[in-house]
Parts: structure tokens; C-alpha cells; sequence
């Protein structure tokens, strides 16, 4: 399988794939694809599977797509602007927040993971419940905003702003952690916690997430007059 990823805020990612390839993506997330690609929906990992899905806030079908005997491409994109992010699996695993995932190859499953931590639960900004993308082959998350890298050395630490990790190896540690002093909780800004990554492993940050958008958007939204 071959992919490019084209646009700046509002990208979406095309497959191209050879006959016998398989990828699948999230329900309503296709673009476009070439003639000849079959689609089908598909209960990815059983009824089971589809209930997991569904308490990350994905559909209970995804969508697969297969060129049969030829060569064809299909193009997804995420719901809201923000970047599309590959990853590369070959035996590892990412957990990434809910409602990251947009595509994969075959060979990527997708299941459940859920925060260790009762803090971090409650208070990192993701939640309790995030999705995990294992196995081998190329997998596609979507998130809000920019996106940027980090790759955390043994024993390094990243403070997070809550709610704007994307995703991280599964290797890579997840806490919280205070914002600082009395000081800085009443005056900074930033709240009382602070996420917090230890690593090692690579780090996916947004610049913005769904509910900072929706707060900006709001004053400016028609208010119902009676």
C-alpha cells in the first residue's frame, strides 16, 4: 500500500491499493475512491469488537475497502480541521485519544485501552477510556489543530496542557501532574493538572482540541430569540 497526504488544515490521506489489499476506515469517513473499489461495511472483531468501538465514540461498522483484482485508491478525512498523522506499526502498539482514528491498513487492530490511573482518568483530559492501535502495517489518526512530535528519551518528562495529547506508544508512562504552586493554579491559566508523559517513546501533541474550538466558536454562534 502506498498513501499521500495531501492539504494543510482540512487534509484527507489516499490509499492506493493493489489487487488483494485490504484497508478500512470509520464510517462516513471515506471521500472519494476510484472506480472499481469495493466497499462494504464490515463487524471488525465480532459484535464485540463493535461494542469497544462504540464506547470510544466510533461507529459500530467500519468500512472496508478492497480494488479486487486491479489497482484503485480511496481518500478519508477527518470530520473537523486538523492534521492526519501516519503511523507505522511493525508489532507495537499507540493508544491515541478517543475518536483519533481514521484509517488503517488490514493487518491494524483496534480495541480498547483504558487509563491505569484513577487520576489521569479523571483529570488528564483524555478520559478514562482511549483506543489502542496495534499490529503491523500503517494506521491514520485525525486530531484538532496542529500536530507535533516528541520523542522522549529514557526517564524524560513532558507537561501537557490536559485534553491535548493525541497519542503515545504504549511504553511511554501517563500521569498527571500539579500545574504548579498555588500561585500559578489561581493565576496561570492553565488549570490545577497538568498531563504528564514519561518516556520512552514518541509523543503526539495538538495545538488545539475539539472543546477549545467549540468554546471560541460559540459567542459568535445566532442566539434564539423567543
Amino acid at each position: 500500500m502506498e498513501y499521500k497526504i495531501e492539504g494543510d488544515n482540512l487534509q484527507m490521506v489516499i490509499l492506493s491499493l493493489d489487487g488483494g489489499e485490504k484497508a478500512y476506515g470509520e464510517a462516513g469517513s471515506m471521500v472519494y475512491m476510484t472506480g472499481g473499489m469495493a466497499m462494504k461495511p464490515e463487524l471488525q472483531g465480532g459484535l464485540l469488537g463493535g461494542i469497544k468501538r462504540v464506547v470510544t465514540g466510533e461507529s459500530l461498522f467500519v468500512t472496508e475497502f478492497s480494488p479486487g483484482k486491479g489497482r484503485g485508491s480511496v481518500a478519508f478525512a477527518g470530520r473537523v480541521p486538523g492534521k492526519i498523522i501516519p503511523l507505522s506499526l511493525d508489532g507495537s502498539s499507540y493508544v491515541v485519544q478517543k475518536d483519533a482514528f481514521l484509517c488503517a491498513e488490514k493487518g491494524i487492530n483496534f480495541d480498547v485501552a483504558f487509563s491505569r490511573r484513577l487520576g489521569a482518568g479523571f483529570f488528564g483530559g483524555e478520559g478514562f477510556i482511549l483506543e489502542r492501535l496495534s499490529g503491523t502495517g500503517k494506521a491514520f489518526i485525525h486530531a484538532c489543530g496542529d500536530v507535533t512530535e516528541v520523542v522522549l528519551a529514557e526517564g524524560e518528562e513532558l507537561r501537557v496542557s490536559t485534553g491535548l495529547v493525541v497519542g503515545f506508544e504504549e511504553g511511554v508512562d501517563y500521569d498527571i501532574a500539579l500545574a504548579g504552586g498555588v500561585r500559578s493554579i489561581l493565576f496561570s491559566g492553565e488549570g490545577i493538572f497538568l498531563t504528564l508523559l514519561k518516556g520512552p517513546g514518541r509523543v503526539f501533541i495538538q495545538s488545539m482540541d475539539l472543546r477549545t474550538l467549540a468554546a471560541s466558536i460559540t459567542p459568535y454562534l445566532p442566539k434564539e430569540t423567543s
